[in-house]
């Protein structure tokens, strides 16, 4: 990470400085804020973390817990959302504390005696294989405690209201705070209410939304007739797979198994089988001994010695999504005002690992156009496509999760393949790491004229890092590991063949990035940082002993802070080396001529354009950007 351009730095470099907003933040909410966030689960957290690099937004947390969340219910963390932890700051640390999955095993009965279960096959998880981040398993609180951290860290200093109750909300027509919100503290009880004035709310808050009742959305879809308990536990048994992620298949039931974080807690999902039409919810009320006692008759002939419960409940597999994701309706000329994120707007089966992850990615969609728009980079149009892009996400999941219950459910006589589950695990494997999103054409989304130039940066999906050297220090580094959730916008300039001095595209692309004429001018506020809104970076195609930074383009080197000191760490190379094998050109399918690669604020792949199409990139920025000067 990047620190001192603003003066020696003596303390934790990963607290920024305080500014705007962050500044003698007031201990209670304004009675006006920018942006209300209503609950504090990880869509809310991590969009508080993402605002928090707004310091000129006013944003606050409200939420009904007294204090923070102690246990939750969430512990599956994808590749994709580890490669978000990384963009806020905190990846390597929530590593060393979880769960790696290194495999998946499966069980079914054994044929000579179908009353016990043997291990059918073993197989590599598919984390490490898609990606450089790991498949994880770490309780939702700690998750959230992270994002807690970069939000209070961050230049705003954004930190939860606890104990304060969201009772409604009313949306009118004008206003500068046109959206109303009625609170109150926990505390008083049936104390008096207090109203919030706010140009947009964000319902983070769950299954039981009060934000989606309030703006008339509906959860669409129903529940399964199937039931199922879970347990986190600590506990002794002779079942030699006890901290390996298995799925198992029995005459009993089934019973998917994850160890959890720490060595030696491990949850255990307990097919309830079948609900009756007239259950009424009651096997809800299911007591842990019976959960228990149907994990044994399951493992059979395995014993689970329980010791300790740490949590458990019962539920029944729903499939829900929202109709829409925010508070306009289709044909609508109004821009939204309040947005709906995470439980608030898709429910399914927690089995497959996905709610939390696919939360996250709702928060880090919303926060940065939030950011751009309340800050004057960006119309308000700009926010329409939250939902648009969004909502299908949800149904590809729904459908997704649908397929997987499904199969997690059967019984073993209407099994005819024993691999069938391991081959869907591993042959679905791109959408559950969460890397299979992609948003089509919009405002923020160009055409696929020229993705042949860059086939391993497909343009709607997430930008899929590559080793690269640093030119500055000759260390190999991930290119997108140096993105930061920080709101800017990346442009990777790919060079053509010759090297840094010689005449070129990359030299004539680098001329106009550096002239009045350029976005990176006209959309960057003038007496902000060059790089403030747009972060260029340079990828040369030959070795880093061969780039000679001195004739590097002074766009790729810009001087920044109050010193005005030359940032080193925007040049690379890409030739393979002493200490890095990988030609990222070839990696990713680069073109030599030279290529473009825009990637948005969250990570997404927005354009890719030959360096010589200039006008098309400005072009391109205009459609969702406000000029700044």
């Amino acid at each position: 990470m990047q620190f001192h351009h603003h003066g020696y730095v003596s303390g934790d470099p990963r607290v920024l400085p305080a500014a705007g907003t962050g500044i003698d933040r007031p201990a209670d909410p304004p009675e006006e804020v920018d942006v209300l966030i209503v609950g504090s689960g990880p869509a809310g957290m991590l969009l508080a973390a993402q605002l928090s690099q707004f310091p000129q937004v006013v944003t606050r947390v409200i939420e009904r817990r007294e204090g923070r969340l102690v246990i939750g219910q969430a512990d599956g963390i994808q590749p994709r959302s580890v490669e978000t932890f990384q963009a806020f700051g905190f990846a390597d640390r929530i590593v060393a504390e979880a769960y790696n999955i290194g495999w998946m095993n499966f069980w079914g009965p054994d044929p000579d005696d179908v009353g016990s279960i043997v291990r059918t096959s073993r197989t590599e998880d598919y984390g490490l294989k898609i990606s450089e981040f790991p498949h994880l398993i770490v309780n939702q609180a700690r998750v959230l405690d992270y994002f807690a951290e970069a939000a209070a860290q961050g230049p705003a200093r954004i930190v939860p209201d606890y104990g304060v109750e969201y009772l409604g909300l009313t949306v009118y027509d004008e206003g500068e705070y046109p959206v109303e919100v009625r609170v109150r503290a926990v505390a008083d009880g049936s104390g008096p209410q207090r109203t919030i004035r706010a140009k947009y709310v964000v319902g983070c808050d769950g299954a039981r939304s009060g934000v989606r009742e309030a703006i008339g959305r509906k959860h669409l879809g129903g529940v399964s007739a199937h039931a199922w308990g879970v347990m986190d536990v600590l506990a002794n048994t002779d079942f030699p797979d006890w901290r390996i992620k298995c799925a198992i298949n029995a005459e009993a039931g089934n019973i998917l198994l994850i160890p959890r974080e720490g060595g030696y807690l491990c949850r255990v999902y307990v097919d309830l089988g079948a609900v009756a039409e007239d259950d009424d919810h009651r096997v809800r009320s299911t007591p842990i001994d019976a959960i228990i006692a149907k994990a044994n008759d399951i493992l059979h002939p395995y014993v689970l010695d329980v010791r300790n419960v740490a949590w458990h409940s019962v539920y029944e597999v729903g499939h829900r999504v929202t109709d829409r994701f925010d508070d306009t309706d289709a044909g609508t000329e109004r821009t939204p005002r309040v947005f709906l994120t995470g439980d608030a707007c898709h429910t399914h089966s927690a089995k497959a690992g996905q709610g939390m992850n696919v939360s996250m990615q709702d928060g880090f969609n919303l926060g940065w156009k939030l950011g751009s728009v309340l800050t004057g980079r960006s119309p308000e149009s700009l926010l329409a496509t939250y939902s648009a892009e969004r909502q299908p996400v949800a149904q590809q999941l729904i459908d997704f999760d649908r397929e997987w219950s499904s199969l997690m459910a059967r019984k073993p006589e209407d099994i005819s393949d024993p691999q069938e589950l391991a081959t869907f695990y591993l042959g679905t494997a791109e959408f559950p790491s969460g890397f299979m999103t992609q948003y089509g054409p919009s405002m923020i989304e160009g055409d696929a004229a020229h993705q042949n130039l860059a086939s391993g940066f497909p343009i709607g999906k997430r930008f899929a890092s590559s080793p690269v050297t640093l030119v500055a220090d000759g260390n190999v580094v991930h290119l997108g590991h140096h993105a930061r959730a920080d709101g800017r916008w990346r442009v990777y300039a790919f060079a053509d063949a010759p090297a840094a001095g010689e005449p070129s595209a990359l030299q004539s692309w680098a001329e106009w990035a550096s002239s009045d004429d350029s976005p990176f001018a006209l959309f960057t506020p003038a007496g902000d940082d060059v790089d403030a809104v747009f972060d260029v970076k340079a990828i040369y195609q030959q070795g880093f002993a061969d780039v000679d930074v001195s004739q590097v383009p002074q766009v790729f080197r810009p001087r920044t802070g109050p010193f005005g000191l030359t940032d080193g760490e925007k040049v690379f190379a890409a030739g393979p080396g002493a200490w890095n094998d990988v030609d990222v050109f070839a990696e990713r399918g680069l073109s030599r001529d030279g290529v473009v690669v825009v990637v948005r604020p969250d990570q997404y792949v927005a354009h890719v354009l030959p360096l010589t199409v200039t006008a098309e990139l400005a072009a391109f920025f205009a459609r969702h950007m406000l000029p700044a000067r």
